[in-house]
């Protein structure tokens, strides 16, 4: 039951993610979206434990990676604006 409550969380953290980037409320290159995406990702990947699915691990797996990038991009290119002001 609570693998469950950890991957409903998690699904629902990456349904707002991307509902606020269709809405306009969040960019795609904002630090909070992947931020979104990567917890979100990590939960389904804990309910996963428990009923294991190939497929969804998978893609949660590489949602995961791509959200990680995300977060590094970011900061990345923040430190660069930084460094040069």
């Amino acid at each position: 039951m609570i693998y469950d409550i950890i991957g409903i969380l998690g699904v629902i953290m990456i349904l707002i993610a991307y509902a606020s980037v269709q809405l306009g409320k969040l960019h795609v290159k904002d630090l909070f979206y992947s931020l979104l995406n990567a917890v979100g990702a990590f939960f389904i990947l804990i309910s996963l434990l428990v009923d294991f699915n190939l497929s969804a691990f998978l893609m949660e797996f590489f949602w995961l990676i791509f959200s990680i990038l995300g977060i590094y991009t970011y900061i990345k290119n923040k430190n660069t604006k930084e460094k040069n002001e």
